[in-house]
């Protein structure tokens, strides 16, 4: 029972995370720059992401000579929501509103830190590995969080005008939030194990 409840908690809170990131990359609205279809494909990133967890558990229909409407149906919507990377496709479109506002940090680190955790829950609550998982990597994911703060810092600093101080801040802006990413985004490919019996599974394997 504790651990099912675990299971729908990581779930449940993949889902609200990703919610979040989603409402507040989305407020203020804009109305320009194809904000509507970014908005539609966030939405439905979101959404079916947590239908996938929320189905994670259902077996696939088996193979037949013969299988009926229904089987088959069924089992081409289960294959299309357990396939296409959904939580990556909702990750654009937040990002994408995010891009139609303008400048903006320490709005844009906080929603950085966000989609961060949104995918790492994700794939947590797929593969059924507790949170306790990511303890080793702490290190390195405190000092990603480290660094997009240092570039959101950078990016808030006024320039006096145009010339190599405004070139330079802008630079360590850039190059601290790549870091940050190409630290921490690497971890949301890591075949992560599965929770009970010593088996293993990779976050990507949806079949």
């Amino acid at each position: 029972m504790t651990r099912l409840a675990s299971a729908v908690a990581m779930r449940a809170a993949a889902v609200l995370l990703g919610a979040g990131c989603l409402v507040w990359a989305a407020l203020p609205a804009v109305h320009w720059g194809w904000a509507g279809f970014a908005l539609t494909v966030a939405i439905a990133g979101v959404a079916a992401g947590g239908l996938r967890l929320a189905l994670a558990a259902v077996p696939v229909p088996e193979d037949s000579y013969w299988p009926s409407p229904g089987v088959r149906v069924g089992r081409i919507f289960l294959e299309v929501v357990r396939q296409v990377p959904w939580e990556e496709g909702a990750v654009i479109g937040i990002v994408w509103l995010e891009g139609l506002h303008p400048s903006r940090p320490w709005h844009t680190a906080v929603l950085g830190t966000g989609l961060i955790a949104y995918l790492l829950i994700a794939h947590l609550a797929e593969s059924d590995a507790p949170l306790a998982t990511l303890r080793p990597q702490a290190r390195v994911l405190g000092l990603g969080a480290a660094l997009l703060a240092l570039g959101a810092g950078a990016g808030m600093v006024p320039a006096a005008g145009p010339g190599a101080g405004s070139a330079l801040l802008r630079l360590v802006a850039a190059g601290a939030l790549i870091a940050a990413a190409g630290l921490v985004l690497p971890y949301v490919a890591r075949r992560l194990p599965r929770w009970g019996g010593g088996d293993s599974v990779g976050i990507y394997n949806r079949s």
